[in-house]
């Protein structure tokens, strides 16, 4: 044991008993979409192209993750992931890893048209696809830029190149697209993708979310069900995000992941490396480990197997200090000073 108290080998795990299995890697915190709910519309102050961590160094810290701390699950987030130059390459070297982990990617779907077919040659296994309306003008209003047509013709590339299944998250806002999710859930159904609601969090750059607007998981449900004939999954959603419920008598099915509501600490299984290799154990953290100073600068250390121990024993120590949950339905909660999309969903 360390001074901390987290374990000298093995897993992730934090004192609480979750092990964390599951990696979610920001590229970037630059997006070329402008969601009211994340972001401001002129963008946000994106950070220096040489603070973000480089191919090696995100190649050495997956090598660590998958090898030595048991991490089974990749997915890779933004920003936009597909902003970044060298992802084909980054995924085709995540496969070549052993125990292969699986690998997904969490993207806007703008230019997956002409990326999905090289991703899944790459070795991507499937893709989450950012989408909160098929509305034009909705869409419109939620992104402040005029691409819908451009995400649906992604969406299908990705499931004809056998990225599946193609999940597609979505954010329902009051008086915006409110009016939408059931016509949202029916477009899903009809082309096969497997559509979460999320509730809104506080994680947006201008801090102006409210707890008394946002939209509850409960109001999903009923607005959902004015048209659906839903009923609760009979499996159990382990570590899963989404509570899952059978749509018409199944087989389909839609999720709503209530973070604020119903939330799911207890089961996560997740840890977190942002663009500029800081790790997080929990999307609300306020507490950083810097991994980005282990592989540069004055406190670098070797790139040998002493060196990689060093490294997965501070991911150890960060993910042993996860506290038991976020915390947002307590008074005293504070939310993050990074946003969203600086620190990878």
């Amino acid at each position: 044991m360390t001074a901390t108290g987290a374990p000298t080998t093995g897993g992730l795990l934090d004192q609480h008993g979750r092990t964390a299995k599951d990696l979610r890697v920001s590229l970037t915190d630059r997006c070329n979409l402008r969601c009211t709910y994340c972001m401001p519309a002129e963008g946000l102050d994106w950070m220096d192209r040489d603070e973000a961590l480089e191919l090696t160094e995100l190649q050495r810290l997956l090598r660590i993750a998958v090898t030595m701390l048991g991490i089974e699950e990749i997915r890779f987030t933004g920003g936009e992931p597909l902003l970044y130059s060298r992802l084909t390459e980054l995924i085709s070297y995540t496969a070549s890893l052993s125990p292969r982990p699986e690998i997904s990617l969490t993207t806007n779907a703008l230019g997956l048209a002409r990326k999905a077919a090289d991703l899944k040659a790459a070795g991507l296994d499937r893709v989450n696809v950012s989408l909160d309306t098929i509305d034009p003008d909705h869409f419109h209003a939620i992104t402040r830029r005029d691409r819908l047509n451009d995400v649906l013709v992604g969406l299908d590339a990705a499931h004809q190149a056998g990225l599946r299944p193609v999940k597609v998250n979505a954010v329902i806002q009051p008086g915006i697209n409110e009016s939408d999710a059931a016509e949202l859930l029916r477009f899903c159904l009809d082309h096969g993708y497997e559509l979460r609601f999320i509730e809104q969090m506080p994680l947006d750059a201008g801090h102006e979310w409210q707890r008394e607007t946002f939209i509850t998981a409960e109001r999903i449900l009923e607005l959902l069900s004015a048209r659906f004939d839903l009923a609760p999954h009979p499996e159990h959603r382990g570590a899963a995000p989404a509570e899952r419920f059978v749509v018409n008598g199944g087989p389909a099915t839609v999720g709503i992941i209530a973070s604020v509501t119903r939330p799911f600490c207890g089961d996560c299984d997740r840890t977190r490396l942002t663009a500029d290799g800081q790790i997080r154990n929990c999307l609300f953290s306020h507490g950083e480990m810097d991994l980005r100073a282990l592989l540069r600068g004055p406190s670098a250390v070797t790139d040998d197997e002493a060196g990689d121990s060093v490294i997965a024993q501070a991911w150890r120590d960060a993910t042993w200090g996860k506290l038991p949950g976020h915390a947002i339905n307590d008074p005293s909660f504070l939310q993050p000073a990074r946003s969203m999309s600086a620190i990878g969903g």
